[in-house]
């Protein structure tokens, strides 16, 4: 995972009011897998932004992945 990438969080997590399939746009690396995620409505506007590990998380894919070739 990397900035700018879109990944969908994985868990609920009530105590931050965000659940299972939000998803959200990595805004910042703190360390490696640590990130700040950005959690915004269909009309672009912010309701969460949290400090979230990349357990909690998946990337998602918007293009078909290339073949990998065997060894």
């Amino acid at each position: 995972m990397k900035l700018l990438d879109t990944v969908a969080l994985i868990e609920d997590i009530p105590e931050l009011k965000i659940c299972r399939g939000q998803v959200g746009t990595i805004v910042e690396e703190y360390e490696p897998g640590v990130f700040e995620v950005e959690f915004s409505d269909l009309k672009g506007r912010m309701y969460a932004l949290e400090t979230l590990q990349a357990s909690q998380l998946m990337l998602l894919r918007h293009e078909l992945l290339k073949e990998r070739k065997s060894a």
